[in-house]
């Protein structure tokens, strides 16, 4: 018995030994990866910047170091609308960015991120990961060298900083506003004059004039951004963007040269923080927003006949891309058949209960 319980012990000794020097080995056996990421937004906005800069470490630390992911703020590699070009000419291997910015390309690019009147950040996770929206959406963008990975969200925005009362369609009109995506497209179609306007340099257009109005994300990047001081009516809600998706854009080559457990680290990686950018948002908002209130800005919802005049004006504009770019009308009859279906579920459930919470809490 003791000799057995020896060669026993010894076997369970040495496999354990084995297994501790070779879970290193197989770390240092994977080949060293350097990528460099350009950012879509500003290095001083933690939340929507600080996502990229998670994904990196997250990936750095599960690779012992020897992948590394450099994330540069917007403009210092590139200028933001041209990421995706450099990602695709693999100039960078990859963006962390709002594929909206990009509809100018196809206006398809919108469902990486959202649509006005679209939806939130649950219903849209679930189109994409159960959907089968991701699968739809890389399709459309194999052909351009690129694939996108989503990793964060806004969730539903606010409706941004305006110089004058908003009351009627009729103040539209004309109104000078910085707003990207489909967005841009559905303040035009209704006579304003739409602006894209890198993050870093709304201040200053605000500042100056140059624009009317002009929204970014929410109480916590706003105020950090200093719109309160050049702008004190503060619309909601941002109906253009009822829960933003960011992601990786990532070139296809860098992608596929990874080994399997980089990509399924960068993978995951990504995925956490899609999670985690929408709790640090719903975390920071709601102190931000009080403080902004605190300090003299005007908090004003959109009144129901200009959210009506939006609305159909955005189904008129769906109904003409439709026709006009078969791209778009694949996605977009899928997304909006999933919008139906999973809103007509919540609100029996998530909306009924939000509303009585919100009434009960206030």
């Amino acid at each position: 018995m003791e000799r057995r319980s020896f060669i026993s012990k010894a076997t369970v000794g040495a496999t354990a030994g084995v297994a501790a020097l070779a879970a290193p080995a197989i770390v240092k056996a994977q080949p060293t990866v350097r990528w460099r990421c350009s950012s879509g937004f500003p290095k001083a906005l933690d939340t929507i910047f600080g996502a990229a800069e998670d994904v990196a470490k997250r990936v750095s630390d599960a690779t012992g170091g020897r992948f590394q992911i450099t994330v540069a703020p917007a403009g210092e590699i590139v200028p933001m609308p041209q990421a995706a070009d450099a990602v695709a000419a693999g100039t960078v291997e990859c963006s962390h960015t709002a594929a909206f910015y990009y509809v100018g390309k196809d206006p398809a690019w919108a469902f990486g991120s959202c649509i006005p009147f679209g939806m939130n950040f649950r219903q849209m996770n679930a189109w994409w990961f159960e959907g089968g929206g991701e699968k739809m959406f890389n399709d459309f963008l194999r052909p351009q060298g690129v694939q996108y990975i989503i990793s964060g969200n806004t969730g539903a925005q606010m409706g941004g900083w305006f110089r004058k009362d908003i009351n009627t369609m009729e103040d539209v009109k004309g109104l000078k506003m910085r707003i990207p995506g489909l967005g841009g497209r559905l303040f035009s179609a209704v006579g304003a004059v739409p602006q894209q306007i890198p993050g870093g340099d709304i201040y200053a257009a605000l500042e100056r004039g140059t624009i009317d109005g002009a929204e970014w994300v929410g109480p916590y990047d706003d105020e950090k951004l200093g719109f309160n001081k050049v702008a004190k009516n503060y619309y909601y809600p941002g109906f253009w963007e009822g829960g933003a998706s960011l992601g990786w854009l990532v070139n296809n080559k860098s992608m596929e040269a990874l080994t399997p457990e980089y990509r399924n680290i960068f993978m995951a990686a990504a995925h956490e923080a899609n999670a985690s950018m929408m709790a640090k948002y719903d975390a920071r908002n709601g102190p931000a927003l009080r403080r902004l209130i605190a300090g003299g800005t005007q908090v004003k919802a959109f009144p129901r006949p200009v959210m009506e005049g939006f609305h159909r004006a955005s189904q008129t504009m769906y109904a003409d891309m439709s026709r006009e770019n078969a791209n778009f009308k694949r996605l977009y009859d899928s997304y909006s058949a999933f919008q139906r279906q999973t809103v007509g579920w919540m609100r029996f459930t998530e909306n009924t209960f939000d509303d009585f919470m919100a009434n009960v809490l206030r």
